[in-house]
Formats: structure tokens, sequence, C-alpha cells
């Protein structure tokens, strides 16, 4: 039966319905089990995390794996590539795939090719001869989105394997598998559990034998998620919904705050999301100080809780260069909006 993503979240992964059964899955405490069965041992799978990926295979259209981190995802796909495989992908994007990417390029393990995702037709000119196109969209923290309909249908008349980090959007906006892509990548520790306090990710495909070799991968590169986060990433997902909408709705009131703000030079938002970057007419050292300055909005660094975070991205010395020294990331939460206003408008007038 059809169903909404609403629905989905709160019903998928749940345990079959007996008498006196149990409505959630249980935290499956083991790393041995008896022989006979289909895990073996606790490094290949897990009831826990079975639930979870039920949940996040309905809502993304496919076959999902989770990880111990986003990054442990993402690294699991290069991972299968051979040595010197041609890759194409964002030249501005999450710092933590950026400073993987460059690393492999720098040492010979992939030739990546760094393309503007915003140029569709020079990221499909980089595709001849490549082996994966890995789009980000929109881009972190730049926001850029790509025309990805169009870029996964190139890459396919190619012949090229497409991976597709969806955090930003989330399924509740676009499903790259449906649009033909091979892997839907995911940082599970951001919208999808929602509560800042697991550290996940997760990798979605409609391909069975893409499935099976990321799953060695996750198998014997030993990236695999605890039992118990696994139980509150899925706890999390229950109100997934809920909170980006109301989320989206804060953001798009901000937005337009933001834009006539004197103090702002410019506002980046793709129009959906919960994501919102802006520029702040100062100094680096003036808008660290906008960051230091709020009261209820949290300086740290992540994105998709129910609580607003900003920070000024390029404190961090591996964030790209491309990214402006006055760029503050705003992941916006449930809070409300008034107050995530007032909030803003006393940091700013703090220069």
């Amino acid at each position: 039966m059809d169903q909404h993503p609403e629905t989905t979240a709160i019903t998928a992964g749940r345990p079959s319905l007996t008498p006196d059964g149990a409505l959630n899955p249980p935290v499956v405490l083991t790393s041995t089990f008896h022989a006979g069965g289909e895990i073996g041992y606790g490094r290949y799978g897990n009831q826990t995390w079975s639930a979870l990926e039920e949940a996040i295979g309905a809502l993304e259209g496919g076959s999902t794996l989770v990880f111990s981190s986003g990054m442990a995802a993402i690294s699991a796909v290069f991972s299968i590539l051979p040595v010197g495989a041609p890759v194409v992908a964002s030249n501005q994007g999450y710092s933590g795939v950026m400073v993987l990417l460059n690393s492999f390029h720098e040492s010979g393990r992939l030739e990546v090719r760094f393309v503007d995702v915003l140029d569709t037709q020079s990221v499909i000119d980089a595709m001849k001869g490549a082996a994966l196109v890995w789009l980000e969209s929109p881009t972190n923290p730049g926001l850029d989105v790509a025309d990805l309909t169009t870029l996964i249908a190139a890459a396919k008349k190619l012949g090229i394997g497409v991976g597709v980090d969806n955090t930003f959007a989330t399924p509740l906006v676009q499903t790259p598998l449906s649009m033909g892509a091979d892997i839907v990548m995911h940082s599970v520790t951001k919208f999808l559990s929602g509560h800042s306090d697991v550290l996940m990710g997760s990798l979605s495909t409609n391909d069975s034998a893409l499935l099976k070799r990321l799953h060695d991968s996750r198998s014997f590169n030993g990236s695999i998620p605890g039992p118990f986060e696994s139980w509150l990433a899925l706890r999390g997902l229950r109100t997934f919904p809920l909170r980006f909408n109301k989320s989206q709705e804060n953001a798009q009131a901000l937005v337009t705050k933001l834009g006539s703000h004197p103090k702002i030079t410019r506002v980046r938002y793709p129009g959906f999301g919960a994501i919102i970057s802006f520029e702040v007419d100062g100094t680096a050292e003036q808008t660290q100080k906008v960051c230091e300055s709020s009261k209820l909005i949290a300086h740290a660094t992540s994105l998709g809780g129910v609580e607003s975070l900003w920070e000024r991205r390029r404190r961090w010395p591996m964030e790209s260069a491309s990214v402006p020294e006055q760029l503050i990331r705003l992941s916006v939460g449930c809070e409300h909006v008034d107050d995530l206003w007032n909030d803003i408008n006393l940091a700013l007038a703090s220069i």
C-alpha cells in the first residue's frame, strides 16, 4: 500500500504484529549469534540495525545499510572503486568529503575531477570515462542546487555510477533513487535522527550486487553502528517529518527577515529545507563574534536537530577556500520563529 512519508516514518521497521508483541523493536545487545541463521556474527548484522535500515529504505525507496557515521558510509562507496578510478565531484561541498577526495586525488587513489555543480554542461563534459559521479545537492554550506534529473540521466546514458548525498534535502524533498541514482547517502546524525545524540550514516540502493559490495565493505572495514545508537536513530526517525516540516517553515520565515537586515549582504537558501547560509557585512572576526553572541541559537558544528545551531564555517581550517570568511551556516530548529529572530537580531547588534 502506498503511504505518505509521514506515515512511513512512523510505521516502517516495526516488529510483526502478534498478541502481546512489542510495538517497538528491541535493542539487541549481542556480538554472538547461535549458528544456523542469516547473521552469523555481530559485525555482519543486528536486528536493531535491520529495523532502522527498513525504515530508511522505505523512505528512500531502496535497500539500506547503516554505518557508524556519515563519513564511514561515504568511505565505503569510494572503497569499492578501483585504484585510479575517475570520479566527478563538486568543487565545494561538505568539508570532510572534500578533505577525503583531495587526499585520494593527491595520492593517486582516485582521479577526482572537481566541477561546479551549477554548470550542468561542464559536469556532463567531465563525465567521459568516469567511474562515479558524486553529487551533493544542495551543497554544504554554499547551498548550490544541482540539476539532478539531467545529470543522473546523462551519467546513466554513459554507464556511469551515481551517488547522491541527500542529507540536506531529505526524502521529503527528493528521492534520487527514483531519478535513477545508484546510491543515496545520509548523515543519519542530522535530520533523520534529529536530536544531536547519534553519529551514524546510511547508504540506500536498488542494485542487489552493489548492496552486497557495500555490505562487505562495511563488514570487513568494521564501520558498523552500535545497536543502541541504531535504536535512538529509529526513535528519532519517527518524528522526522514533523521536525523537518517545522524547521523548514521557520527557515522560510527567517529568510525573508534576513534578506532585509542591513548587516547581512547575502542570503543563500534554495527554497526548501532548514539550512540557511548568509554573509555578514563585516570582518571574519566580527562574523565570529555574531555566532558567539547568541543566547538561544547554539554555537556548534552540526545540523538537523530540533535545536537551532550556527557557526562561521571558515573557522575550520579544512573548510573550502571558496566559502567566504563572513559566511554563517544556520541550521534552523523547531523553536518559535519569533524567539529565533530576536536572538539573531541581538547577535547582529553585537558588531
